[in-house]
């Protein structure tokens, strides 16, 4: 299990690299600036029209979903949930993906539309930051087709799963859909909580991303001595004849990423690097080429084909989190130079650890609505709304906290 967290960890890690250099790519280009502003303008004019009461309720989907309409209230909290996240990935280097899906429900979005708003966020972050051809180099196109072909093959029946479980019942999928954040969220934030606790007393204040675990080259090699039809050549460059490893494996790996990207709106981003390094044995220099492709046809894949023509994206929302998530991650990255590690370790720990409750308190008033727990609704009620107020009372804690340390720092920072 320690073995698992620190490989999530990496490739956390590794997927933060990637937000951040988007980011970069995005504000330090005219272009791609005037882009964003085109792409966030019809969200504007949409506030200003529903503030004047003009436009009819009937953005965010086909159905009568929560919220079916949209108000200028909500495209704030949009913009607030992107800076939270963004300040986690820009300040701890890690994980701040992992936390937009449960705000969006917190804030009253169905989890089915949380979870196809963010993979349409990440789809137009990948689109309009990444400068593919800077990478080209990096990608094995024999490896980027054998795991597309498994992740979009993953990514359909993780949507379908989703909707079917939407049809049946909209409590079901929210239910689903808390439940998986609750494991993941709690996993890696009991574990990140007990390296604080451990790391906390060191002289040099903690490596605020922690180590990163030795490449497992066991299993990679077992599959790689695998002679399964079709074999493909990859890192030719790094290693003489280059390494071979049968393309049914690294289809597999991809229909598990695209599955679980589709049900949980991450992307797929954070699970590529440890399936193609620790798994499949592939150089990190190869993973960040194909990883770029695989986010930008993973994520757009799953987020038009699976949820946008059924009506399951907002994207007034898409667009408040990308706002808010560049601006974000640029204050966070950059308080990282002034602030100590541990004490990041700290925060990120407990930012987690506030998603997992958030959801878990949640979890109550979904099993009383499906009659499958016997409390008052009252009661359950009152859990999720105190599950709401600890999440959003500690991520706002923790952005003041980050927002200061950046505005009182900025000598140190103008002369660094």
């Amino acid at each position: 299990m320690r073995k698992f967290y620190a490989v999530l960890m990496a490739a956390s890690r590794a997927h933060a690299k990637w937000e951040l250099e988007v980011s970069h790519n995005i504000l330090r280009s005219k272009k791609r600036m005037l882009i964003l502003l085109a792409l966030a303008l019809p969200a504007i004019v949409v506030s200003m029209a529903v503030a004047g009461d003009v436009m009819p309720e009937i953005l965010g989907g086909k159905k009568a979903y929560s919220p079916a309409f949209y108000t200028p209230g909500i495209f704030v909290v949009s913009i607030v949930i992107g800076l939270f996240a963004g300040l986690i990935t820009g300040c701890i280097g890690a994980g701040g993906g992992f936390i937009i899906t449960p705000a969006l429900m917190s804030a009253g979005i169905k989890g089915i539309l949380a979870v196809g708003t963010d993979l349409f966020h990440i789809f137009a972050k990948a689109i309009m930051g990444t400068a593919v051809h800077k990478k080209l180099g990096n990608v094995s196109p024999k490896l980027a087709i054998a795991f597309l072909v498994g992740s979009l093959g993953g990514v359909v029946g993780g949507g379908l799963v989703n909707r079917a479980l939407y049809e049946i019942n909209p409590v079901l999928s929210d239910t689903f859909i808390s439940a998986i954040y609750v494991v993941l969220l709690g996993f890696l934030g009991f574990y990140a909580l007990i390296d604080f606790l451990k790391l906390r007393k060191q002289d040099d204040g903690g490596d605020a991303h922690g180590s990163a675990p030795a490449d497992g080259q066991g299993l990679a090699s077992k599959l790689q001595g695998v002679n399964l039809p079709p074999m493909i050549t990859f890192d030719e460059d790094l290693v003489p004849g280059g390494k071979q490893i049968s393309g049914v494996f690294v289809a597999m790996c991809g229909a598990f990423v695209g599955f679980v990207a589709a049900i949980m709106g991450v992307g797929g981003g954070f699970l590529t690097f440890p399936m193609f390094v620790y798994i499949l044995g592939v150089s990190s220099f190869t993973t960040v080429g194909t990883d770029i492709l695989q986010i930008i046809f993973t994520a757009g894949f799953a987020s038009i084909s699976q949820y946008a023509i059924y009506g399951f994206i907002f994207y007034t929302l898409a667009m408040g989190m990308l706002i808010g998530s560049l601006l974000g991650i640029q204050l966070g990255a950059l308080t990282t130079r002034v602030v100590k590690g541990i004490y990041i370790r700290g925060f990120y720990a407990t930012a987690i650890l506030a998603g997992f409750v958030n959801r878990l308190f949640a979890l109550p008033a979904k099993l009383q609505e499906m009659e499958i727990l016997d409390i008052s609704p009252q009661f359950a009620q009152s859990l999720a709304t105190w599950g709401n107020y600890a999440f959003f009372v500690v991520v706002s804690i923790f952005a003041l906290w980050v927002i200061t340390k950046f505005i009182t720092n900025i000598p140190t920072l103008r002369r660094d």
